[in-house]
């Protein structure tokens, strides 16, 4: 692969990666760094150099800041994020390869849809479990840990594409183990809290099979 084409796909694998985890971040860092004269956005990413458009995603940025690291709020915020995150991250993904072919820039929609999605529902499920801790602290600790995997994620993106598609290979494999088994949990949770509502002991939950002995 032609290293412009390696560092123009690596670009729209790691937008579309790191909106689903933090969308106004990943927004900002492409901001600062073209306005910077750091990296030279593609022209249908240029817009996040836009004065407005960067004002707007640190403003929203410091919201999620506080948001993301307040149990209860963060799931709250995820569930609203999930109809903001998949999309921008498709267009963002769309964006970023553009200028190439329309065929290329529509199946890049597609694909990066589907990494902010599954970015975004392991982020999401993981807060949902973590929340069932009290504490604050496992909250602040997984928000700060994904706000620097997003800006770990994008350095590797632009400076190492090859290794940061391998890294996102690993990612996708990993998804595909981990989802069913966070759903898994999550189900499992919320049967818990159903039967905590309605007052159903923990034991009355799973009816046992009668003996032998009760019908001699």
């Amino acid at each position: 692969m032609e290293p412009e084409l390696l560092s123009t796909v690596a670009l729209a694998a790691g937008a579309a990666w790191a909106s689903g985890i933090n969308l106004y971040a990943t927004i900002l860092v492409f901001g600062i760094l073209g306005t910077s004269g750091s990296l030279v956005l593609p022209p249908d990413l240029e817009i996040l150099t836009h004065p407005l458009v960067m004002t707007a995603a640190g403003f929203m940025y410091c919201v999620e800041f506080f948001a993301d690291k307040t149990p209860g709020v963060d799931n709250a915020w995820d569930a609203l994020h999930t109809f903001i995150r998949i999309p921008a991250g498709a267009v963002l993904a769309a964006a970023a390869v553009g200028e190439l072919d329309p065929a290329i820039a529509l199946a890049a929609f597609i694909l990066g849809g589907g990494l902010a999605a599954g970015a975004h529902a392991l982020k999401a499920g993981t807060r949902v479990l973590i929340n069932t801790s009290p504490e604050p602290v496992s909250n602040w600790t997984a928000s700060i840990v994904e706000d620097l995997a997003v800006l770990g994620g994008l350095w590797a993106a632009l400076n190492h594409p090859w290794w940061f598609l391998a890294g996102l290979l690993v990612f996708v494999l990993m998804l595909a183990w981990t989802l069913p088994k966070l759903w898994h949990a999550i189900r499992e949770l919320a049967a818990r809290v159903r039967r905590f509502l309605r007052g159903t002991p923990p034991d009355a939950a799973t009816p046992t099979a009668p003996s032998a002995s009760s019908h001699t």
